[in-house]
């Protein structure tokens, strides 16, 4: 019962730790942080030239390393062998669980964002790449938000 307990209470905090990594910075046009609120920004007019569908990665936290081998690390070191055999399953498991729960990390993270060339008035192109939650087509005239290295294309 104490093993069941254990296994239980490490399964938990693995997931409350893989949940907590979860959670992303926005690349959105319609987001701002507290920080960039009530910020002036600088407003440039241009007209769509291109879109391109992209992924963004997320910002790896290692939640997903240490979810996956804690997890891999107690189920196999419970469940195979006994004395070293169950010692160097457990480290093998860690090991293995540990490369999945980062794959599975990096696969959650990710999103779809548009890189948008635009053609400034003044003739210069610019491409931005933000989160896909707005539709663009070449042709369309945005404007460009641009404050403390962040730019931002919106209609």
């Amino acid at each position: 019962m104490n093993k069941i307990l254990r296994i239980g209470g490490v399964a938990v905090l693995a997931a409350a730790t893989l949940l907590a990594g979860c959670s992303t910075q926005s690349n959105s046009n319609s987001v701002y942080t507290g920080g960039q609120a009530q910020r002036e920004q600088t407003v440039r007019f241009g007209v769509v030239e291109g879109v391109r569908d992209v992924m963004i990665q997320g910002e790896a936290t290692g939640a997903g390393t240490l979810a996956g081998g804690a997890l891999g690390g107690v189920a196999a070191g419970s469940t195979i062998g006994g004395g070293n055999g169950a010692i160097a399953a457990g480290l093998l498991g860690a090991i293995l669980g540990g490369m999945a729960g980062s794959a599975a990390e990096n696969k959650i993270a990710q999103r779809r964002g548009l890189e948008i060339t635009v053609r400034l008035e003044n003739g210069e192109m610019r491409a931005i790449t933000q989160d896909a939650d707005e539709i663009f087509r070449p042709g369309d005239r945005v404007r460009l938000l641009s404050s403390g290295g962040v730019t931002r294309v919106t209609h």
